[in-house]
């Protein structure tokens, strides 16, 4: 149950940031949950082999290089998911900031 809510905040944080940063776009609700579906295994899978080949660059940035990681995997999740769209780098890497703290809000506000 935690896991299906988990997934439900991710797809409605998507949502909000199509909202708030231009050119990142996502088409409906559907589109969302597919696009943090599709974010999540990215993240898991490939995410995490990059975010182990960068940890100096990681630690030299002190974790800000992280947020360039992250949108590169909203990138590349873009080129996936029909409907969900990124346009260049500046709006996955605002979409990777906002993206961060409308989750990390959203889940404050639900936790139990």
């Amino acid at each position: 149950m935690v896991l299906l809510l988990h997934w439900i905040l991710s797809a409605l944080s998507l949502l909000i940031v199509a909202h708030i940063v231009p050119g990142f776009e996502v088409k409906g609700f559907g589109v969302a949950l597919l696009a943090s579906l599709i974010i999540g295994l990215i993240n898991s899978t490939l995410g995490f082999l990059l975010k182990i080949l960068t940890l100096p660059l990681t630690i030299l940035t002190f974790g800000l290089f992280l947020f360039v990681i992250n949108a590169l995997m909203l990138r590349f999740a873009a080129l996936i998911v029909p409907g969900f769209v990124v346009q260049g780098f500046l709006p996955a890497f605002l979409g990777a900031i906002v993206l961060a703290l409308v989750h990390l809000a959203l889940r404050a506000l639900v936790a139990d």
